[in-house]
């Protein structure tokens, strides 16, 4: 298990493929990372297109807007993997479905040669999918809804691309996890100080005391009925 320093270092990672499964022979087409330190945004992303060889599924197209044509120039994975090995090495990685994507990786570290290794021999990771089920169970949790649900802005995502959804992703991570959701780059006088960028106010003395309204056995059973017809018919 690689080590993760004091100072943690996590990527949000992304990928868009030209279909849904590696063992059928599907390829990367597009990672996309955002790197965070101490849970800021540096800036150093790393973001890369790549020729897979294969023609791209016509219902993957339409999600990512990715064309065959556009990719015939790009270098192919192991034209890039050791350069994409080190910048993930040591790090968190924060992904949405995880699965998918380290499946994919992995199945590229394969064709790239068995030195490589697979994920795990770089990085731990953490899937926010998994997250964000354990918080709203019985709920859809794509990245579209959980923006909504944290009020994040992606009015500007109208398809699928690796380096905005890790974008976006970041920030829904951040909000997920306790608040601080300020991305904005650090200089580097203030990242290195250590400093919290947040304010914290003192509340009123004279603030009123929030009122507390618990509910009744009725209402909970109502609300337990739901939920589990949410869960019954996959909403």
């Amino acid at each position: 298990m690689p080590n993760i320093s004091e100072a943690t270092r996590q990527i949000v990672l992304d990928t868009e493929t030209t279909g849904l499964e590696p063992s059928q022979g599907h390829r990367i087409i597009e990672i996309g990372c955002v790197e965070m330190i101490n849970r800021r945004l540096t800036g150093n992303n790393y973001h890369q297109y790549l020729q897979p060889d294969r023609e791209i599924d016509d219902g993957a197209q339409a999600v990512h807007g990715i064309s065959n044509e556009f990719l015939a120039d790009k270098p192919r994975f192991p034209d890039v993997v050791k350069d994409f090995i080190e910048y993930l090495d040591g790090a968190e990685l924060i992904i949405h479905n995880a699965p998918f994507d380290v499946g994919f990786i992995n199945s590229e570290f394969k064709r790239a040669g068995d030195e490589f290794g697979t994920v795990a021999t770089y990085c731990t990771v953490i899937d926010t999918l998994v997250m964000a089920r354990k918080m709203r169970p019985g709920k859809k949790n794509n990245l579209d809804i959980l923006c909504k649900e944290f009020e994040v802005n992606n009015k500007h995502r109208e398809l699928h691309g690796a380096l905005l959804d890790s974008e976006l992703l970041a920030e829904v991570y951040l909000r997920m996890t306790g608040g601080q959701s300020a991305l904005s780059l650090e200089s580097d006088d203030v990242a290195s100080s250590g400093s919290a960028s947040g304010v914290i106010r003192k509340l009123s003395a004279d603030r009123k005391a929030i009122k507390i309204v618990q509910a009744n056995t009725e209402e909970l059973k109502l609300h337990q009925a739901i939920v589990e017809k949410m869960e019954t018919e996959n909403w």
